[in-house]
C-alpha cells in the first residue's frame, strides 16, 4: 500500500532534511541573486571570447545547461560543459572558463584551474560562500565570479539550490555581455513561481495538485522523460532529481533526435510495457513540427502497449517555462520520494562512492 500524499504525517516522517522548504524557497533564492547581481564585477576584456567552457559536476552543471538551452537563441557564443579532469584542446585566451561548484570543494573542478590558467583562458567561478577551496582560490587568485550565501536552501543539497546556480550563472553571463537578463522579466517569473508553488505544496490535495498526480502515475515505474529544444537542459535536471531525490531510476530522450532511433527499441524487452512510463513535457512554444512529432511519438509508445503521461508547461516565454518546469519537477520527484518511502535529502551511494574514492 503506497503512502497517502495528502497525509501530512508522511512528510514529517521522511523529510528530515527540509527538502520541501528548499523547494518552496526557489523564488526566495532567485530574489537573493537579483539583489546581489550588481555586486558582480567582471573585467571588460572578458566579453571578448569565442566560447564558454564550464567545468562542473552533477548539480553544479545543470544550471548552466538549463540557461544554455532556454536562452540558446540569445547567447552569442557556444557553451560547452565538461564534467571531468581534462581541459578541452579548444580552450585558449579566447575562452571564458567557468569553474562551477556549489560546495566549492568539488575535486574535478579544482583540478583543472591551473591548466585553464596556463592556456590563458579568462577564468570565472561560482560557489557557495564560506570556508571552501574554490572561494579561497577566488580570493587568492583574484578570480572574478559570484559567491552566494545559501540561506534559502535548508536541505544543503545543490539540486535544491538551483535558484542560486541557475540564475547565478545567468547573471554572470549577462554581466560578461553574452546575454541579456531583464530584471522586470525575472521579477514577473518570480511572482508566477510563488503562485504556482502554492498550488503544488504538500497541503494541496492530490485531486488538484498536478505534481502529486504525476508522482502517483510514476510510482513503481522507470520514467522516460521526453522533451525538446529550449527545455533539453531541464530534462537533465529532472532526470537527476528522479535519481537523487526519489531514489528512482529515470532517463530522458530528446525530440526530434529520438524519432530516428528510439522508436525501434520500444518492443523489447517485453517487460518494457510493465516497467516503463514515458513522461512527455509539452509546450506551446515548441516548433510546430516538434508538437506534431510529440503527438505521433505518443501514439507509437501507446501502440507498443507502454503507458505515457504528459504535462503542459505554463509561462509566456521560454525562460519562464524553463523555470516552471524546474519548480514542477522538484515537487513531482519529492512526492515520488514520499511514495518510495525514502528520505529525499540523503544520497548514501554517492557519499559512499566519494569516501571510497579518497581511499
Amino acid at each position: 500500500m503506497i503512502n497517502n500524499l495528502d497525509d501530512q504525517k508522511v512528510y514529517k516522517k521522511l523529510d528530515f532534511g527540509k527538502v520541501a522548504k528548499s523547494i518552496e524557497s526557489l523564488p526566495s533564492q532567485m530574489k537573493q541573486v537579483l539583489k546581489q547581481a550588481d555586486l558582480i564585477k567582471i573585467p571588460p576584456d572578458y566579453s571578448q571570447v569565442a566560447q564558454v567552457v564550464v567545468n562542473g559536476m552533477g548539480g553544479s552543471n545543470i544550471g548552466v545547461g538549463m540557461i544554455g538551452a532556454a536562452l540558446s537563441d540569445q547567447i552569442k557564443v557556444p557553451i560547452i560543459i565538461t564534467a571531468g579532469y581534462e581541459v578541452p584542446a579548444s580552450v585558449n585566451e579566447n575562452t571564458l572558463y567557468l569553474l562551477s561548484s556549489y560546495s566549492g570543494n568539488t575535486e574535478e573542478v579544482l583540478s583543472v584551474y591551473l591548466e585553464a590558467k596556463k592556456r590563458g583562458a579568462k577564468v570565472m567561478a561560482i560557489c557557495e560562500q564560506g570556508e571552501n577551496k574554490l572561494a579561497r582560490l577566488m580570493k587568492d587568485e583574484n578570480i572574478p565570479g559570484f559567491t552566494f550565501k545559501s540561506d534559502h536552501n535548508l536541505s544543503g543539497q545543490p539540486r535544491m539550490g538551483l535558484g542560486y546556480s541557475v540564475l547565478g550563472v545567468a547573471m554572470l553571463l549577462a554581466r560578461v555581455g553574452l546575454l541579456e537578463i531583464k530584471a522586470q522579466e525575472m521579477e514577473k517569473i518570480i511572482v508566477n513561481l510563488e503562485a504556482w508553488g502554492e498550488e503544488l505544496s504538500p497541503d494541496k490535495s492530490a485531486k488538484t495538485n498536478r505534481a502529486k498526480q504525476i508522482a502517483l502515475e510514476l510510482y513503481n515505474k522507470i520514467p522516460v522523460i521526453v522533451g525538446a529544444e529550449f527545455l533539453v537542459g531541464n530534462l537533465k535536471i529532472l532526470r537527476n532529481q528522479f535519481n537523487e531525490t526519489s531514489k528512482n531510476f529515470a532517463s530522458f530522450l530528446e525530440l526530434p533526435d529520438m524519432n530516428h532511433f528510439a522508436l525501434e527499441g520500444l518492443a523489447k524487452p517485453v517487460s518494457n510495457k510493465d516497467n516503463l512510463t514515458f513522461f512527455f513535457i509539452d509546450s506551446s512554444l515548441y516548433h510546430p513540427r516538434i508538437i506534431k512529432r510529440s503527438t505521433l511519438t505518443k501514439q507509437i509508445v501507446q501502440k507498443n502497449k507502454i503507458k505515457y503521461i504528459d504535462h503542459k508547461l505554463s509561462g509566456a516565454s521560454k525562460l519562464e517555462q524553463a523555470f516552471n518546469m524546474l519548480q514542477f519537477g522538484a515537487w513531482a520527484t519529492y512526492y515520488l520520494a514520499m511514495l518510495n518511502n525514502v528520505n529525499p535529502v540523503k544520497i548514501p551511494w554517492v557519499e559512499w562512492f566519494k569516501k571510497e574514492l579518497e581511499n
